[in-house]
């Protein structure tokens, strides 16, 4: 279906002159009357209200595309007005709207609206092609417009699809695969970065992402017959089987968005050493692809651990604070949290899904180590470490004296499964060939489970010395020092936006939440703190990017408002392609900023029993009027000041009129 085939000309009106953004509702909704398209007329302009009440349609460069889904439409359809003198449209840039769309679908029509809001948001890109609309001087004019940048966009897809065709069947110079813990900004940051500099230097490459919702545009045996070489910008392992024979180089994914030509060109100059695959261990293996050292290794084996764990934590946190949130009958009563059946059923379930935490974590850090093999181990030592068991234990099998070693313990059962693993399958090699069935299914695991049983029953006294006085420490920490440490927690969100620093911190405040440290309040106040401090960094650029236009690109602002949607959903990287393009100022002032936000929020004794959620979940934030405003004036902080710290583009860089 054509924009055309939706947009009548008895549904054009050109040249309106509304004085507010009601009467341009009404105006759009008579022309959208006038074609036809609604059956009930009030209830479809209410339907168009209660949608701007969310969130306001106005797109900024003076565009508004408001839009409705309802029984009261007949038909699909489309309806536009073009405003000389603009109209106050509530628009994220503040500008005056001057060319407006009405979008109207039926009930039952399957996603009409957004297919068309989708393609018009495409088309209105173009600056010139927007300039025309507004110039033009008839209905038929407007149409005739939209009919040909539409021919015009089908045929530049056409040939994007045909291009995309003709590399599948020449195959690939370059392949590539990205991830990152999370999985979701910067492995699609990365895989964007490669594609467009391999674009511009005319080089045809495959970028696979593994990101949370799974692999996709998978790399496919073809792919790999042609292609020179491969990247892995990831900061978790990927097995990297199917390359074998292959020259990979690996990196971070901070790498592969601050230097993709750089990457690029070691691949396609022969720079990147053979990988061997040795067939036990993925990582084993890996561990030795170029660009890959101690440290590194270490981090992507515990970003193994840690990518798993965070689903368990965020599911299982959240739904726990809304049983805190949903049972106001047992406010102040022991039972709080589960004194209705309501609230018992999320935190029955909540709880049951958190106290995965440990074992996930050790289990797939051990499993990143000593691939398959190291699962088992790994996820006994986590339970060890979760529950404390000890030698004492063995002879009084009384759980009541058991203190759990906590986060801590949890990290070393990983990496002592892992590597004791390793150990295992390297002795075993001595063993006949005709043993080589079992040692899988039989050797690697008993020996595994017991020698990680026995070294927790050793070690654990002594985790749970350390984890007893860490949380002794963290609960007498004073008002002062309890806002230092959400100073530091909330500062290090920003250091490197999703990078070591940034997941140690929200590690470490997911970690207080364990019902098992026993920090209970304190533990919250340290997550409230870590999150608010994740927040702050996109909507530092949003705030500076709105308010101090001249300080950045026509580009910059356009993406700058995504961030206010980044920054309010706790996506710390939606700053990140700004402080890749000018570090020296972006990330002291959201650094700045986040420290702020995460003080202020120990302050005034803010809580989240929360691990995620941003602004969303204010509802369960304990004190949260307060959190936001944290939020607020740590966000304003670091936008006066990379925005006075930053110098005036000139007009023909900023866009912007003299």
């Amino acid at each position: 279906m054509r924009i055309t085939d939706l947009l009548k000309p008895e549904s054009i009106g050109i040249g309106g002159a509304p004085a507010s953004k009601e009467e341009a509702i009404d105006e759009l909704v008579e022309l959208m009357d006038k074609g036809g398209n609604v059956a009930d007329k009030a209830a479809y302009a209410a339907a168009v209200r209660e949608r701007e009440a969310q969130f306001s349609t106005g797109l900024g460069d003076g565009i508004a595309i408001p839009h409705a889904k309802t029984a009261a439409v007949s038909a699909p359809g489309l309806a536009a007005m073009t405003v000389p003198a603009g109209v106050d449209y509530e628009s994220a840039d503040g500008e005056p709207a001057t060319l407006l769309f009405l979008i109207a679908a039926p009930e039952g029509e399957a996603n009409t609206h957004l297919e068309v809001l989708s393609r018009l948001s495409t088309l209105l890109l173009g600056a010139d092609f927007c300039a025309a609309l507004r110039a033009a001087k008839t209905p038929a004019e407007f149409r005739s417009l939209v009919d040909a940048e539409e021919d015009k966009h089908l045929a530049e897809e056409r040939a994007k699809a045909a291009g995309a065709a003709a590399r599948d069947a020449a195959g690939y110079d370059v392949l590539a695969i990205t991830a990152c813990p999370t999985g979701i900004a910067h492995t699609y940051m990365t895989a964007e970065a490669l594609e467009k500099k391999a674009a511009e230097m005319g080089v045809r490459i495959k970028v696979e992402t593994q990101g949370s919702g799974g692999a996709k545009n998978v790399i496919t045996a073809q792919d790999i017959a042609g292609a020179k070489g491969v990247i892995i910008a990831a900061d978790k392992n990927i097995d990297l089987a199917r390359f074998d024979g292959m020259p990979v180089y690996s990196c971070s994914v901070t790498r592969g968005i601050n230097e993709p030509e750089a990457l690029i060109n070691i691949v396609m100059n022969g720079e990147a050493a053979v990988y061997h695959h040795a067939g036990g261990s993925s990582d084993a293996a890996s561990a030795s692809v170029e660009g890959e050292g101690i440290g590194r290794t270490i981090y992507k084996n515990l970003m193994n651990g840690v990518s798993h764990m965070l689903p368990f934590v965020i599911g299982g946190g959240i739904l726990t604070a809304i049983a805190f949130l949903i049972d106001q009958p047992g406010l102040g009563t022991a039972a709080y949290g589960s004194s209705i059946p309501a609230a018992a059923l999320f935190k029955t379930i909540g709880n049951e899904a958190f106290g995965f935490m440990l074992p996930i974590l050790a289990g797939y850090i051990s499993m990143s180590i000593a691939d398959r093999p190291g699962l088992a181990p790994g996820f006994v030592g986590g339970i060890f470490a979760k529950v404390g068991y000890d030698f004492a234990y063995l002879s009084t099998l009384d759980t009541s004296g058991l203190i759990s070693g906590g986060f801590i313990a949890a990290l070393f059962a990983g990496f002592a499964a892992g590597y004791m693993t390793l150990g295992i399958e390297r002795l075993c090699d001595r063993l006949p060939s005709s043993l080589e069935g079992i040692k899988p299914m039989l050797i690697y695991p008993i020996l595994g489970v017991l020698a990680i049983g026995v070294v927790m029953l050793a070690l654990n006294p002594l985790f749970a010395l350390i984890n007893t006085a860490l949380n002794n420490f963290l609960r007498g920490l004073g008002t002062n020092n309890i806002v230092l440490l959400g100073l530091v927690l909330g500062g290090m969100m920003s250091v490197d936006m999703g990078g070591p620093f940034n997941k140690a911190a929200y590690v470490f405040g997911t970690a207080a939440l364990d019902p098992a440290s026993g920090l209970g309040t304190t533990g919250q106040m340290m997550m409230a703190s870590v999150m608010v401090g994740g927040m702050v960094p996109p909507l530092v650029i949003a705030l500076s990017t709105t308010f101090f236009k001249n300080r950045w690109t026509k580009t910059d602002r356009n993406a700058g408002i995504v961030n206010y949607i980044m920054g309010l959903s706790f996506i710390s990287e939606g700053a990140i392609p700004f402080a890749a393009a000018d570090p020296g100022h972006v990330l002291p002032s959201c650094i700045i900023g986040s420290a702020v936000a995460g003080a202020l929020s120990a302050l005034f004794g803010c809580t989240s029993p929360a691990p995620h959620g941003g602004a969303w979940v204010t509802p369960v934030i304990g004190n949260g009027l307060m959190w936001l405003l944290a939020a607020l004036i740590g966000s304003v902080v670091g936008c006066l000041i990379i925005s006075f710290w930053k110098k005036p583009l000139p007009p023909e860089e900023s866009g912007l009129e003299k």
